[in-house]
């Protein structure tokens, strides 16, 4: 068989934000088809990718992953070599996956296989066992509820030169002027510990607020800790180490039409840590 893990990963990941749950997901499908009847499946490769986005659907439904006030927020992917690696491409960029809770699981499911993969209505219809016209509607409800966000959109590749290095400066040295002329004006902050570590603030929104905020956890949590730029889903962001080990990464997002900082979302769950590289 070919490398199937590495080919439906991006068709999982994006509809559960969560590496774990899309091996898993990946692993079901795949040791079901190698014990089953292969009779009637003309094309291999598509009968899989059905299968696993059918398949994360259902965990995605099975977790409500978002309770009320809380946070939920994906785990991260390394992202770096996309440009020459086709699969690690098709992973959605961060502030989407986080934009794309607000979703019910199929309309989640139809807007990425329409806006990260191309698909037809046709096609979606086939995948997800539902009407033409009601992958239309899903699609329509999905754009809407999205856009009623009114967040900014991010460009993957172009991001200010110089900007993280201008971050990490402007938060070691406490040069608060500094670091409110990276961030927008209504610059939101996520932080998820997961079940094992607390957090200071879950969210935090607004430029004095936010600004103030991040230079408490780097004074308090961060200072001693070795850092490290990284590409996260195709953004910007900082990786904290303890000597060998990740104990946070903060992924930043960037306007594509001012190239301010709009978003930070940091992820301190050693569960969801487990999964980006080590340097």
């Amino acid at each position: 068989m070919k490398d199937y893990q590495t080919i439906l990963f991006p068709y999982a990941y994006n509809i559960l934000g969560a590496v774990e749950d899309a091996k898993d997901a990946i692993q079901d499908v795949l040791y079901n088809y190698l014990a089953a009847s292969k009779e009637g499946i003309e094309n291999e490769k598509n009968y899989l990718i059905k299968s696993v986005i059918n398949q994360a659907l259902n965990i995605k439904q099975k977790k409500k992953q978002v309770k009320l006030g809380d946070v939920w927020l994906p785990e991260p992917v390394a992202t770096e070599g996309a440009d020459t690696n086709i699969n690690l491409h098709d992973i959605a960029s961060y502030s989407m996956l986080v934009l794309l809770e607000q979703l019910n699981p199929k309309e989640r499911a139809v807007f990425i296989l329409k806006e990260s993969f191309g698909y037809s209505h046709e096609e979606i219809a086939e995948v997800l066992a539902i009407t033409t016209e009601g992958s239309r509607k899903l699609l329509s409800r999905a754009r809407t509820r999205l856009n009623e966000s009114r967040q900014p959109t991010t460009n993957r590749k172009v991001v200010p030169s110089g900007m993280l290095n201008n971050f990490i400066h402007a938060i070691r040295n406490r040069d608060t002027h500094a670091l409110e002329n990276l961030l927008s004006r209504d610059v939101t902050f996520f932080a998820d510990g997961g079940s094992k570590m607390s957090v200071v603030k879950k969210i935090s929104i607004g430029l004095q607020e936010v600004a103030e905020l991040l230079l408490y956890i780097y004074e308090k949590y961060d200072a001693a800790f070795r850092v490290e730029t990284a590409e996260i889903n195709h953004q910007p962001a900082l990786l904290y180490y303890n000597d060998t080990t990740l104990v946070a990464c903060q992924i930043l997002s960037v306007s594509a039409e001012d190239g301010k900082i709009f978003q930070v979302s940091n992820v301190v769950d050693p569960d969801k840590l487990k999964s980006v590289s080590v340097k």
